[in-house]
C-alpha cells in the first residue's frame, strides 16, 4: 500500500494562478520523502489539498488507500501535519494544546496525558508543559507543533518547513527523534530549505517547479547524476600538485587545495596521487552541499 498516491492533481485558484498542473506523486509506506521547490512552486498547495484544507480542481489523492473525497475522515485520521505558520491558542498551556488536539481524534484524556509526556519529553518540552504557548521561544513553538501533530500516532507525518527558526543544537535533537519515528514505521513527507538535512535524512526526493514535478528520484540517484563536485582537501604541506593532471586542482589557502572531481573519477585515486607527492590528506570535504548545488542546477535549467 502507498502512504500517499496523487494522480493528475490540478489546482486552479479562482481568478488566480494554476498552482498545480497535473501532479503525479507516490510515496511508499515507511519512506522518508522530501518535496523540494522554490517559494510559490506548489509545495504548500499540494500539502493543503492532501490534508483537506484546500479543495482540488481535478485529480485524485489517496492516503493509505483512503480517497480524500470518498473517505475523508479516514484519510484525515492517519495524517499528522505540521504547517509553516503557528496556529494554536497563545493563551493555552502546552499540555492543553496537545491533549485537546488528541481529543479531536477520539484519544481518551488519560491516554492523551501519557502520550503527551512521551512526545513532549522527546522534544524537550515536558518542563514547559504548564507554560502558556505565548511564553515559548520560536524554536519551542516549532517543536510544539510537531508534538501536537504526533498525538494521535499518525501513519503519515507531513512536515512543512519544520525547522525554520530552530537553532542548530535543537534541530539535531528534533531530527534524531524523527529518525526514530521513521524507523518505527511512520512515513514522513518533508519540505525544507535546509538541503543538508534532505541528504542526511531522506531516501527519496521530488522537485516541484511552477506546479509541476520535474524530478523524482532517490537522493542517491539524484546525486549520482552530478557531472562534477568541488572538494576542499587539507594537506600537511603543499607541494608540486600541478603535476597531477587527472584532476583540476587549485590552491584554496596555505594548507588547502580545491579539487574538481568529475563523474567517474575516484577520490581514493586523488588521495593516492597526493600521497605519492608526500602530501598527507588531513581532511577532505565537499566545498558545497551536493544536493543544494544539484537542486539549484535543476531549477535553473
Amino acid at each position: 500500500m502507498k502512504a500517499l498516491e496523487i494522480k493528475n492533481l490540478v489546482k486552479q485558484y479562482t481568478n488566480g494562478p494554476l498552482a498545480l498542473k497535473g501532479v503525479n506523486l507516490e510515496i511508499a509506506q515507511g519512506d522518508f520523502f522530501a518535496l523540494l521547490g522554490a517559494n510559490g512552486a506548489g509545495k504548500t498547495t499540494l500539502i493543503n489539498i492532501t490534508t483537506n484544507l484546500v479543495n482540488k480542481t481535478e485529480g485524485t489523492v489517496s492516503v493509505f488507500g483512503n480517497d480524500i473525497d470518498k473517505s475523508r475522515e479516514e484519510a484525515k485520521r492517519v495524517v499528522g501535519v505540521v504547517p509553516q505558520e503557528f496556529n494554536f491558542n497563545i493563551f493555552e498551556t502546552v499540555l492543553d494544546i496537545v491533549c485537546t488536539y488528541a481529543g479531536y481524534f477520539g484519544v481518551p484524556r488519560k491516554e492523551a496525558l501519557n502520550r503527551a509526556e512521551e512526545v513532549l519529553t522527546k522534544l524537550e518540552l515536558w518542563s514547559k508543559k504548564d507554560a502558556k504557548s505565548m511564553q515559548l521561544s520560536g524554536g519551542m513553538k516549532r517543536r510544539l507543533m510537531i508534538a501536537r501533530a504526533l498525538m494521535h500516532n499518525p501513519k503519515l507525518l507531513i512536515l512543512d518547513e519544520p525547522t525554520a527558526g530552530v537553532d542548530v543544537e535543537l534541530r539535531h535533537g528534533m531530527w534524531n527523534y524523527l529518525r526514530e519515528l521513521n524507523v518505527s514505521g511512520t512515513t514522513i513527507l518533508l519540505t525544507t530549505h535546509y538541503l543538508e538535512e534532505v541528504e542526511q535524512m531522506c531516501r527519496n526526493v521530488a522537485i516541484i517547479k511552477q506546479g509541476e514535478i520535474i524530478k523524482n528520484d532517490s537522493v542517491k540517484g539524484l546525486l549520482n547524476n552530478m557531472e562534477s563536485q568541488n572538494f576542499l582537501v587539507v594537506v600537511n604541506k603543499l607541494r608540486d600538485y600541478e603535476s597531477i593532471r587527472e584532476f583540476k586542482i587549485s590552491t584554496f589557502d596555505e594548507n588547502t587545495l580545491e579539487v574538481q572531481v568529475m563523474a567517474g573519477q575516484s577520490l581514493s585515486k586523488l588521495v593516492t596521487d597526493l600521497a605519492k607527492l608526500e602530501m598527507e590528506v588531513i581532511d577532505l570535504k565537499p566545498k558545497n552541499n551536493r544536493l543544494e548545488q544539484l537542486y539549484l542546477n535543476i531549477l535553473r535549467s
